[in-house]
């Protein structure tokens, strides 16, 4: 049964001329001034979904892009800064990306907000897909192998300095501690110091491809799982959604179909689905031009990847529409009571689903964000259970 509504916001700044006959995305460069803006956008979004009820903010953590699509690069520093200006909002990290982190220092700093904001960050961690931003810092990512096999070491690591006083941990790619003199012994484990406060610690990890071995790894840690909502394709994914009950089920536990998940929707209201798409797919389509050739946006052809990075072309390629989106339930587009119909047939379906992610495309200017966003609070959420109190208009 869904009780919470989330929302997540990858840090994009305002800008102009969007959708695939807009600006390429290669070709936008904003300045210095302009991309710090992100912040305060950030901020008035975490005012407004604490004020309406919601119960975690995600964001993103992205590294060197002056195109302006994903610019908050630590995201538990501002956090305990948004822990300051909010009352009872979650903050959720979505993702850490492991790779481009020390294990213990990625530990260390969230253990350090959890204490500073009263268990009010949620982590989660991910492997990345900029090649620009995990190379950069020295890791794999063209080599998948090695990036999973580095990911998965990582996530050991840390799980090891949450939940044990001591440790050591000696690998593929980490030996810690190392075999080193200390104050006349020799060091044979190590402790995380300040170790989270509130253990165990909640983890929410991406389902992207969802293969057997990710699934496993994120069931041995109790790492739930969030599908959609945050790249170019959102919505209910069935396979992954069965497939992911049956790694939970594999280490034991009895679980429903959906628990430990969230589904994250890109949506629109609108009076008509009519108007929502005129409005709304501009939008869509900035989206799709962002994380298409990155590989993020399934059954684009290797020309679609091409043309789509010519503004003159990429509206006459065949490329994703918002019209098909909305079609599929990928998108949620239409008045409130469509809305509550489509997540309606969610909740039926999986038993086990008590979240759901509510957001907009990177490219969505903030002013439209807060509108939608109010829009939801007062007409959607209400009909969901525990939700009545979040119909509240902002000030």
């Amino acid at each position: 049964m869904i009780t919470k509504f989330d929302s997540l916001f990858a840090g994009h700044v305002d800008m102009d001329n969007v959708g695939y006959a807009g600006t390429a995305v290669n070709d936008r460069s904003f300045s210095d001034e302009h991309l710090a803006t992100v912040f305060d956008k950030t901020e008035a979004i975490a005012k407004l979904l604490d004020h309406l009820g919601f119960d975690t903010f995600w964001m993103a953590e992205h590294h060197f892009q002056p195109e302006g699509y994903e610019c908050i690069p630590n995201l538990l520093l501002l956090h305990v800064h948004l822990a300051h200006l909010t009352q009872n909002i979650k903050l959720g990290c979505a993702f850490n990306i492991a790779p481009m982190w020390h294990p213990l220092r990625l530990a260390e700093d969230f253990a350090t907000a959890d204490i500073l904001t009263g268990g009010r960050v949620v982590f989660g961690v991910g492997r990345g897909y900029h090649t620009r931003e995990v190379e950069s810092f020295g890791n794999p990512l063209l080599d998948q192998d090695a990036n999973r096999e580095l990911f998965e070491e990582q996530v050991d690591i840390m799980f090891k300095a949450f939940n044990e006083r001591s440790f050591s941990h000696h690998g593929t790619y980490y030996d810690i501690p190392p075999k080193v003199p200390y104050r006349g012994y020799e060091l044979e484990e190590i402790t995380l110091v300040p170790r989270p406060a509130n253990l165990p610690v909640e983890c929410w990890q991406p389902i992207q491809g969802g293969t057997q071995r990710a699934l496993d790894f994120m069931a041995k840690h109790r790492i739930k799982g969030i599908i959609g909502g945050g790249v170019a394709e959102g919505g209910v994914m069935d396979a992954t959604m069965q497939d992911y009950q049956a790694a939970l089920q594999r280490t034991g536990r009895d679980v429903e179909l959906g628990e430990d998940i969230s589904v994250g929707f890109h949506f629109f209201l609108a009076n008509t689905q009519e108007e929502g798409i005129k409005l709304a797919a501009k939008y869509y389509e900035e989206n799709v031009k962002m994380f298409g050739p990155l590989r993020l946006h399934r059954g684009l052809s290797e020309q679609q990847m091409l043309d789509i990075a010519d503004p003159a072309r990429a509206p006459f390629a065949g490329l994703p529409s918002l019209e098909d989106a909305v079609k599929s339930g990928a998108v949620l587009c239409g008045p409130p009571e469509r809305i509550i119909e489509q997540l309606k047939v969610v909740e039926e379906k999986y038993p086990g689903l008590d979240r759901v992610g509510m957001s907009h495309p990177v490219g969505t200017p903030q002013a439209l964000i807060l509108e939608q966003l109010e829009w939801l609070a007062q007409e959607v959420m209400p009909a969901f259970k525990g939700k009545v109190e979040a119909a509240v208009p902002a000030d």
